[in-house]
């Protein structure tokens, strides 16, 4: 891969992750650039979103989850038992694949996390809640109505809420993991023009099943197979010249 004008954010080495006896990423290396978006495809099952959820430790949650290689970010290996879990979430916000709101009003669903944080003063916190909002592209729909509770928000509106979410506590690495599948076309269109307007505060990691998607929104491209990371290149390469056949066959539709 060409990595002139690279600055590497996630540097992931040698990476293996199990789940009981079943080895779900075998050997993972690569790097994700800071301030771009990384998106990863591939066919179910293939590690990709396992591999996504390595970058905040949620496979802690996962009793038989057992994990060797590193993954450092701004030098720090994040796997380390040293690591401090809470602040690493901090920095690296998630989306999930279906809209989740917290059952509170639109205000309170993005105050959350700073005040879980600790700030207490109600005039950042609005400057808090309205800057995020904005940054979700969702302020001038919501701005009359913060009080309303964020599940009678549409599918669309809910989502970007959720990223509101996410990004109001600052975060450096925004994982997403199928932001858009439970959306609508006209929904989806909005998500995906969000990501590409975020990646300039934010560094984005987005897994996705729909590779034209990933050919309009993300910077690189990195294509899981069986565990393994077959190819990883600028995204442009990946779609019209990828080096491996596997992921020529992928991309062309002969399986997956």
């Amino acid at each position: 891969m060409n990595t002139t004008n690279f600055d590497p954010q996630i540097k992931t080495t040698d990476l293996d992750l199990y789940y009981g006896d079943n080895r779900v990423l075998k050997n993972i290396t690569f790097d994700i650039g800071r301030r771009t978006v990384a998106a990863f495809i591939g066919p179910s099952g293939c590690g990709k979103s396992s591999y996504l959820r390595c970058l905040n430790r949620m496979n802690d949650f996962i009793p038989s989850a057992r994990i060797t290689g590193t993954i450092e970010m701004e030098g720090e290996n994040i796997l380390s038992p040293e690591t401090d879990v809470i602040a690493l979430r901090r920095r690296v916000g998630m989306v999930f694949q279906k809209p989740n709101p917290f059952p509170m009003s639109i205000y309170e669903n993005v105050a959350y996390g700073p005040r879980l944080n600790g700030l207490k003063d109600k005039n950042i916190l609005d400057e808090t809640v309205e800057k995020s909002l904005r940054g979700a592209a969702l302020w001038d729909e919501v701005k009359d109505k913060l009080s309303s509770p964020g599940t009678g928000l549409s599918g669309g509106q809910q989502q970007r809420l959720c990223i509101a979410r996410a990004i109001a506590t600052q975060p450096e690495v925004l994982l997403m993991d199928e932001p858009t599948s439970a959306l609508d076309p006209m929904s989806t269109a909005r998500v995906e023009e969000l990501i590409r307007e975020l990646k300039g505060d934010y560094t984005v990691a987005i897994v996705t099943h729909n590779m034209q998607q990933a050919a309009r929104i993300s910077d690189y491209t990195a294509f899981f197979l069986l565990g393994d990371l077959v190819e990883y290149d600028r995204t442009a390469k990946i779609f019209t010249s990828p080096s491996d056949k596997r992921t020529e066959d992928y991309i062309s539709g002969r399986f997956g």
